[in-house]
């Protein structure tokens, strides 16, 4: 019992949050609304009590001028009530609206603010349910809140107000229902939450599945999964549906309730009413005007009852949708941050320690100098820390130790705006955007010309096969560039960074998906483009490093050797002399990195020669 005094605690805390951020933001809409709102109010409340003349003046009808003048009342009672319902709904869709459209930028700008671990950690399915229908929660929750509160509960006080005037007993004898009412509405919501949150991960899980079915279709036709993922499907969908059913019951629940106890409450009012009516002739107009405010409070009345349901259902959107708008930001712009110097684009690594989880640094004590204008080629097995070094250069993460400097400024004093500036990258896993090859081209710099973007292609090598297709640079590349060969997606991409034209430039295997042919000429276009700038190159084929400035071996986060070629394959149990000879040996065998990595080991004698100061 504590426990959900507690949870409700919490929710009366964001719910007040909730108001506070949106509600004076979109003020002059809400005004307007609440106006109407009290409009529709007080009509509802005139037209029970404006039965009692209409009795009257049908019971007598001697005054015909009354009998029009009610009647004309009556009317215009209705209209203004019409036209207030009209405004109330004009006004809360504007500022409901303008609360989803706010929420979702907000969520988004958050989102942009995080680090490439929060995506590693955070499905995009369940950033997908996120960003849409947590901010539609939203919405939903004010909206309930602000017609229930103002709107429902004005006219149930107006109209509970007609029947004590009318007739105190009979009032007291229907409102000792009220109580049972609540009592029945909040048995309901004990099982309201739980299920709602279930139906969230259920919804998450039908957009991941369509999701992976998009991206990686071939991958499922040419494995023959489809029913595999229909199953998948199947299930997700199924819950989703069965959760679904088992809210609109417990949600459909209150009705019977409300209903039940309505009904109760009426038929007591008119067995009454009727031995009243027996016993004072002459109060048949107020007993009408009494059982037509009774009648015209049932529904605000069970809306009002309603209204933990709604707002425990809506809860569970919101509570997500703060939990991204309140998650730390690890990677942040120091308050001072400053432009990166003017200069040619010395990186150096000093004392540099990092972890992606506690305790298991993938780096450890790093001093590595990458000099300006000069090519430093990183190689070592998968795992041994040359892609995180990238990372930590873009400063997509921040080391846990040491820092790193830029021209002699640590990049953590350094603005985002001009370290990335500086810096212009092709991974391994290239990511193209939904959209035209020109357009994808552009992106490494939207001012540039077309001339400028029709050069970055050819020195690419992609102009050809680009003037190949039926629209040119115009053809639609798909989503991540599916309707592209690999090769093709990657010299896209090396295309966009040639056009940033920046001092420092990372290749991250980026020419991993060419063929012999195509590399060549990007090779070459690679070579007039790094020339005089800073240029990091993670590589595999070692066809590739021979012109290197500076050749740097990793293996478990630490630089066990570096130095030119010549230099490296002059030492004779080196790793990467190892790796050399056993690479051009068998030049058309993939290598077993691990078993190439533990043999050159064993030939070295112990794993004390691989320390970066032995070896050097």
């Amino acid at each position: 019992m504590a426990k959900e005094k507690q949870i409700t605690s919490f929710d009366r805390q964001m719910i007040i949050r909730l108001l506070h951020e949106n509600f004076k933001k979109h003020a002059k809409w809400y005004i307007c609304a609440i106006i109407n709102m009290l409009l529709i109010a007080g009509t509802t409340s005139a037209s029970a009590w404006i039965m009692r003349d209409v009795v009257k003046q049908i019971i007598n009808g001697h005054d015909s001028k009354m009998v029009i003048t009610i009647a004309a009342t009556v009317a215009a009672i209705f209209i203004i009530k019409g036209l207030a319902t009209f405004f109330q709904t004009f006004f809360l869709s504007r500022a409901g609206n303008s609360i989803v459209a706010e929420q979702q930028r907000k969520i988004y700008a958050r989102l942009m603010q995080q680090d490439v671990s929060f995506y590693q950690n955070m499905g995009s399915s369940d950033l997908l349910v996120r960003v849409t229908h947590n901010a539609n929660a939203a919405r939903s929750i004010i909206d309930t809140i602000v017609t229930t509160f103002v709107r429902d509960l004005f006219s149930l006080i107006g109209l509970i107000t007609v029947m004590l005037v009318q007739n105190f007993t009979l009032s007291i004898m229907a409102l000792t229902v009220g109580p049972l009412a609540f009592l029945g509405i909040r048995l309901v919501l004990k099982r309201i939450r739980g299920l709602m949150e279930k139906e969230f991960s259920s919804i998450s899980e039908i957009i991941k599945v369509m999701q992976e079915t998009s991206i990686g279709i071939r991958v499922v036709k040419t494995f023959s999964l489809e029913s595999l993922m229909k199953k998948r499907m199947e299930k997700a969908i199924t819950d989703v549906e069965q959760r679904a059913n088992s809210i609109a019951s417990l949600e459909a629940a209150t009705n019977p309730i409300m209903e039940t106890l309505a009904g109760i409450a009426i038929a007591i009012v008119i067995v009454f009413s009727g031995y009243m009516a027996t016993r004072q002739p002459g109060i048949e107009a107020q007993l009408m005007a009494f059982i037509t405010a009774l009648l015209l409070a049932y529904e605000p009345a069970k809306r009002l009852a309603n209204i933990r349901v709604k707002i425990e259902s809506g809860m569970i959107g919101v509570r997500m949708m703060f939990e991204i708008l309140d998650q730390p930001i690890m990677i942040m712009e120091a308050k001072n941050a400053k432009d990166l110097p003017q200069g040619r684009g010395e990186i150096t690594f000093k004392n540099v320690t990092f972890a992606y989880i506690d305790n298991h640094h993938v780096l450890e004590d790093i001093n590595l100098t990458f000099p300006a204008g000069k090519t430093t080629i990183l190689v070592g097995l998968s795992g041994s820390g040359k892609s995180t070094m990238i990372n930590l250069i873009m400063r997509l993460y921040d080391p846990i130790q040491g820092h790193i400097e830029i021209d002699g400024l640590d990049i953590r004093e350094a603005t985002f705006r001009s370290l990335r500036e500086r810096i212009s990258y092709v991974g391994q896993n290239t990511f193209l955007f939904d959209g035209t090859i020109y357009y994808n081209i552009a992106l490494g710099k939207p001012s540039a010309t077309e001339e400028e973007i029709i050069a970055a292609a050819k020195a690419a090598n992609a102009h050809d096969f680009i003037l190949g297709l039926n629209r040119g640079y115009n053809t639609n590349i798909g989503d991540n560039g599916t309707n592209l060969s690999g090769g093709q997606r990657q010299r896209i991409a090396i295309a966009r960074a040639m056009l940033r034209d920046s001092e420092i430039f990372i290749l991250d295997e980026a020419t991993n998906a060419l063929d012999s042919e195509s590399e060549s000429l990007v090779s070459e276009a690679l070579a007039r483009l790094t020339k005089d700038r800073t240029t990091i190159l993670i590589a595999h084929r070692l066809s590739t490093v021979a012109t290197a400035d500076k050749i740097v071996v990793m293996k478990d986060g630490q630089v066990v050797e570096e130095g030119k070629q010549n230099e490296l394959l002059d030492r004779q149990y080196g790793l990467y002399k190892r790796l050399y000879d056993l690479q051009f040996q068998n030049p058309d065998r993939l290598i077993d990195e691990d078993a190439l990595w533990d043999t050159a080991k064993t030939k070295n004698g112990s794993s004390k020669h691989m320390h970066p100061g032995k070896n050097l």
